[in-house]
């Protein structure tokens, strides 16, 4: 039995001016996907097509694409881009995402708390939103949409509160997304990610406050490692999904007591 794999179609990655988004969006150009890029960095987002374009001539169609995406209107600009230019959608990451402050749950601010929701809840329910019209309406119909949740998903760290509810309703929007999607072929996943080198894990950090409240340097895995799993992951048929993926540094103190 020869295993059927989808060709690679138009993908929408979302926070692809640097770190994940932007190994992925790379590694799906790489692999043969047309990539729309968005991000709040213009430049950023061009540096991103450079570093796919570079050494590279059969790379397809990519494009940038700047705005924010906890403000509706450039969620909506963001997908109009895509119909316009593209026709349809077959994938969308939402990625996008902020950290918290380490700081207790009692000192973080209001607006410190709506930012972090707007940008790691709010703008992927928006981006759901617009995918799914689009997927449900072209032909053929469907689609898929891959979140990162994050491992905090499952497991917060000390003085992560809104972060983590937020990774939490994440894993709540994609079970959502998974059941309401059947009607139209879309299918949705969840890709969970403990310690890939970025800006928010990195090996050279002061380290991360462990459940003993001491400051711990944590083992980190190349972002390259996420970018292949998210490849592998858009590559199945719409008949098959992965449901939930949890890819990390082995070591790293998630499994086990803390």
């Amino acid at each position: 039995m020869s295993l059927e794999f989808v060709k690679p179609g138009i993908a929408v990655v979302t926070g692809g001016s640097s770190g994940v988004g932007r190994a992925c969006s790379i590694a799906l150009a790489h692999a043969g996907w047309q990539v729309v890029v968005s991000g709040r960095r213009q430049d950023q987002l061009e540096e991103t097509i450079r570093l796919a374009k570079e050494g590279k001539s059969d790379i397809r169609e990519m494009r940038a694409v700047a705005g924010d995406l906890s403000d509706p209107k450039d969620v909506e600009a963001l997908f109009a881009v895509v119909e316009k230019e593209f026709g349809r959608l077959d994938l969308l990451f939402n990625n996008a995402g902020r950290g918290t402050p380490d700081v207790p749950i009692d000192e973080i601010s209001l607006a410190d708390f709506n930012s972090i929701v707007a940008i790691n809840l709010t703008a992927p329910f928006l981006c759901t939103q617009q995918a799914v019209r689009i997927m449900r309406a072209q032909s053929p119909q469907g689609g898929r949409i891959i979140n990162n949740g994050s491992i905090s998903a499952y497991t917060p760290r000390p003085n992560s509160a809104p972060y983590t509810l937020t990774k939490h309703a994440i894993a709540g929007l994609t079970k959502s997304t998974a059941l309401d999607g059947r009607a139209w072929n879309i299918a949705c996943s969840e890709i969970d990610i403990g310690n890939a080198e970025s800006s928010m894990a990195s090996k050279d950090g002061p380290g991360k406050t462990q459940a003993s409240g001491h400051l711990l340097k944590e083992p980190v895995m190349p972002v390259a490692y996420v970018a292949h799993t998210l490849v592998h992951m858009a590559s199945f048929p719409l008949d098959v999904n992965i449901l939930n993926q949890t890819i990390m540094a082995t070591a790293m103190p998630f499994v086990g007591r803390g």
